[in-house]
């Protein structure tokens, strides 16, 4: 990616913020706002930068609940916190599996183009629909069975387009669950593959700001823009879910598939 002026990292880094949560795709989004812009490729300090400043959002949202998980798991027993930090884990396999595996593939699928990100965009649109129109059965409790098949729809979900968010939680109540259970799931299981990406990158010496190309001030500018709005859209977020209100997304999801099918005929 070229040079990001502060304007453009603020503007990449509202997308990244809002779009992680809500259920319209962050990889998609930043795809079709960097093509917009005339980016070629990805700046990985500054893609490294906004993805912590989501983690982050998630740790100040959630961050009793997860100091009660820490601590329940220090207590050595096998009670519901172990047991939840267990299914989390179990949700992390597959898509580490994908990142170590298959990540040649995944960067490929990446440039792509706008096409597939329309593609996928219809498939959250039917996703949330369905979530929409499922009866619900309101498990009290995620199984571990559905923790795992949870995790293997987040690494589906690898597609730009395809709603990360928007997929394991359709999916988690497809299988029943709860509505507000499955979305704090699905948010709490992205930390570690988040960070673990973040740090394989930084292991491989990616994270360098002589070498981005961007500017400190606007590498910050983007962080705290992802930072906050990431916070925002989570709150909102779970409050969407708990008045199953996801099908606005769908509608979203398939007004913004159309003009990208659109853009992408007016330029071949």
């Amino acid at each position: 990616m070229e040079n990001i002026s502060w304007i453009q990292a603020l503007i990449l880094g509202i997308v990244q913020g809002f779009t992680e949560f809500l259920p319209i795709s962050s990889s998609g989004h930043l795809s079709i706002f960097e093509a917009i812009m005339g980016f070629k490729g990805e700046n990985l300090t500054f893609a490294i930068a906004v993805h912590a400043a989501t983690v982050l959002s998630i740790i100040t949202v959630f961050g009793k609940e997860i100091l009660k998980l820490i601590q329940g798991l220090f207590k050595f027993r096998w009670n519901d916190e172990t047991q939840y930090i267990l299914k989390l884990a179990l949700s992390m396999i597959p898509v580490a599996i994908v990142g170590v595996f298959f990540k040649d593939y995944v960067e490929a699928i990446f440039g792509s183009g706008l096409f597939l990100v329309g593609c996928m965009l219809l498939l959250t649109a039917a996703l949330l629909l369905f979530t929409y129109f499922a009866k619900p059965r309101d498990k009290s409790d995620i199984s571990f069975k559905d923790a795992v098949i949870i995790g293997i729809a987040q690494a589906i979900a690898i597609f730009p387009g395809l709603s990360r968010s928007g997929t394991t939680i359709s999916t988690g109540i497809f299988l029943g669950n709860k509505r507000e259970n499955v979305t704090r799931f699905s948010f709490l299981m992205v930390i570690v593959p988040i960070l673990g990406e973040a740090f394989l990158d930084l292991m491989k010496g990616q994270f360098s700001l002589a070498q981005s190309g961007i500017a400190p001030v606007s590498l910050l500018i983007g962080f705290l823009a992802a930072y906050i709005c990431g916070t925002v859209a989570c709150k909102w977020m779970l409050d969407i879910v708990k008045k199953g209100k996801l099908i606005y997304f769908a509608y979203y999801c398939i007004a913004a598939a159309i003009i990208i099918f659109c853009f992408s005929i007016i330029n071949s």
